[in-house]
């Protein structure tokens, strides 16, 4: 029986790898660049089902946040989760690894940036801290290179600041150390962390199902604890569906226009 069981399972994951090939693999000239953040990780065992069941591939950004369960979204709990994604072509950015939310610059010293930074997760959660140049981007690397380590996949030289708080000081900064920042288009803002009692899920799926155009990069998280009424359980697979029927289809920022010349110079090259 346990045989017969296993097997089923290699058939099941062979078919779904198939599926999501052929998937990939068709012309996508309407696409798409659905990017989660990190959270309390809450769904996430949700999004990655409908993830499957919609073949398609998304972009994560990682930080090592506060979760429900387990010791932060990057540590040992999670890495299966982190690895079962990886084995199915997702893409993988920096967080941060502390949430490192910038607050303002400060006069450079000795020639090199600072910027005043407060991290919401690990021991400094919540604290202001003044952070140099290179302070803030051994956080990028700290996060991207976890991801590398429990993926066993090259992380892609892209990362997303914490609220998309930056100056352009920072971007600077981050792009010296070989890391380029990616936002989110003004449509692709899925509202997943706004109060529930002002924005209602069906408000947000049905602004999304009309604003969303090709080209876009959509923005949601894998858990919001201030949310009172999950976001993803409520939308994302009628998104997902929403989106298809209008004709567009899903890629990761790998295939991203704009970052394609970015990523080529920059992919597997020792980051600074």
């Amino acid at each position: 029986m346990l045989r017969r069981n296993a097997i089923g399972l290699i058939a099941a994951s062979a078919l779904w790898a198939s599926s999501e090939a052929e998937n990939v693999s068709k012309p996508c000239t309407n696409a798409v660049y659905l990017t989660f953040d990190t959270g309390h990780m809450g769904i996430a065992h949700f999004v990655a089902e409908v993830l499957r069941r919609q073949h398609i591939q998304v972009s994560f950004f990682a930080a090592n946040e506060r979760t429900q369960q387990g010791d932060g979204s990057l540590g040992d709990f999670w890495a299966p989760w982190w690895r079962e994604r990886a084995a199915e072509g997702h893409a993988f950015g920096s967080h941060t690894w502390q949430h490192a939310v910038w607050r303002g610059d400060l006069p450079a010293e000795r020639g090199e940036a600072r910027f005043r930074i407060q991290p919401t997760a690990g021991p400094d959660a919540g604290k202001r801290l003044i952070w140099t140049e290179q302070q803030y981007c051994a956080d990028i690397r700290h996060a991207a290179t976890r991801l590398h380590e429990i993926t066993g996949k090259p992380t892609l030289p892209l990362y997303r600041a914490p609220g998309g708080k930056t100056s352009p000081a920072l971007l600077a900064a981050a792009k010296r150390c070989g890391y380029r920042h990616v936002g989110w288009s003004s449509a692709g803002f899925l509202g997943d962390e706004l109060p529930s009692e002002r924005y209602p899920n069906p408000t947000l799926l049905q602004q999304a199902l009309k604003n969303i155009r090709p080209g876009d990069i959509l923005l949601a998280h894998l858990g919001i604890w201030s949310r009172h009424d999950p976001w993803a359980p409520a939308v994302l697979e009628p998104l997902i569906e929403g989106l298809k029927a209008r004709g567009l289809c899903f890629r990761t920022l790998r295939e991203h226009p704009d970052y394609l010349h970015w990523i080529a110079q920059h992919q597997g090259a020792e980051p600074k």
